[in-house]
């Protein structure tokens, strides 16, 4: 009876742990902000439009890096479109 206790503990102990590591996780990945409709953009300078590379005409999430001409600093959004290879096809 003292064995299951002590497993059943250390396992709880355990698993306690592994979720006060997760919560307390700060690392520097932070979600992009998806653009909705009416979602105010203040862009003054685009720096780069990024999309992934596929041969279907498809939507994808491509996003767009920018200047925030309100505070000059940095941005980027993420917004669906249609894919390049819409262009080629018929």
């Amino acid at each position: 009876m003292n064995s299951r206790v002590l497993l059943v503990s250390t396992a709880l102990a355990c698993a306690s742990f592994a979720g006060f590591v997760q919560a307390s996780d700060n690392s520097s990945t932070q979600a992009v902000p998806s653009y909705h409709y009416g979602m105010p953009l203040h862009v003054g300078k685009v720096l780069a439009l990024t999309e992934p590379t596929t041969m279907d005409c498809e939507v994808i999430t491509a996003t767009m890096k920018y200047i925030d001409e309100q505070s000059g600093k940095p941005a980027e959004v993420a917004y669906r479109k249609l894919s390049d290879a819409c262009s080629y096809q018929n």
